[in-house]
């Protein structure tokens, strides 16, 4: 889930505090790798939903989302030509074919992890395999420059020079979503500083250990213009092209960065 922020605080974690976001990172890591497992074609997006919460509060943990500005579940599903923010339905039965991305978090005694991941149901067009590598590659590129002494658009620069990097490849031009990015996590799921997935290096503020960012690049077949549906979440390509968006919670530490929502 994204949503752009306008402060200037940035908080920084001790590393114990990083090791409760752990726990959080890792409810939400068996919860995305369930759903993984669960979407087929004639699954809806509801059922996901319900798979999700499950996992999420049997592991002790609450969902982040439930309940967020009135957000009405635990995951956004967004399939096809929505990028993010997709309200699961009992109408959104999961076809042969379809791209979804499924974004999810979870807090535990307070600390918050957030990820997400596209997943191919059934037989995916390899256009849209190819849309979904492309992300995830500007993904871990977002990762490996979350270094202690860099700026924070540094982590923008490497997100989008690795699309353009994948684009070239791929013979194709993808769209960088722009009026949405990643943020700050911790003690709040959506903290400052706004992430950005384009723009110069050596910008903003100077990534600290302690400091924890999610990072989400999200992509498209076609034009980087988006619009909100009038249910006030689902966000969709203008266009009408697909979309892929990738997702991880990452710390900043000494030692370099250190990914959060993964399994223990």
């Amino acid at each position: 889930m994204v949503r752009r922020l306008t402060g200037r605080m940035i908080e920084v974690k001790s590393p114990g505090e990083l090791d409760a976001m752990r726990a959080a990172g890792a409810v939400v890591a068996r919860t995305l790798r369930l759903l993984e497992q669960a979407a087929r074609p004639g699954v809806s997006t509801a059922e996901l939903d319900e798979l999700a919460e499950g996992s999420i509060r049997e592991a002790g943990a609450a969902p982040s989302f439930k309940g967020y500005h009135g957000f009405p579940a635990s995951i956004c599903a967004s399939v096809n030509e929505q990028v993010v923010h997709g309200i699961p339905s009992r109408e959104q039965v999961l076809a042969d074919g379809d791209l979804l991305s499924v974004d999810c978090g979870a807090s535990v005694d307070g600390w918050h992890g957030d990820a997400a991941v596209t997943l191919g149901i059934g037989a995916v067009a390899e256009a849209d395999r190819t849309l979904s590598a492309a992300c995830r590659a500007a993904l871990e590129a977002g990762i490996a420059a979350t270094r202690p002494g860099a700026r924070l658009t540094d982590v923008s620069h490497a997100v989008e020079s690795a699309v353009l990097a994948a684009a070239s490849a791929d013979g194709v031009e993808y769209g960088i979503i722009a009026d949405y990015g990643g943020h700050g996590i911790g003690t709040s799921m959506h903290m400052d500083p706004f992430l950005p997935n384009v723009g110069s290096p050596g910008r903003g503020p100077k990534l600290t250990p302690g400091m924890a960012l999610a990072i989400e690049p999200m992509l498209t077949r076609g034009t980087h213009l988006t619009e909100e549906l009038d249910d006030g979440w689902t966000v969709v390509t203008l266009d009408g092209s697909r979309a892929a968006h990738w997702e991880h919670s990452v710390a900043v530490t000494s030692d370099g960065p250190v990914v959060l929502t993964v399994e223990r």
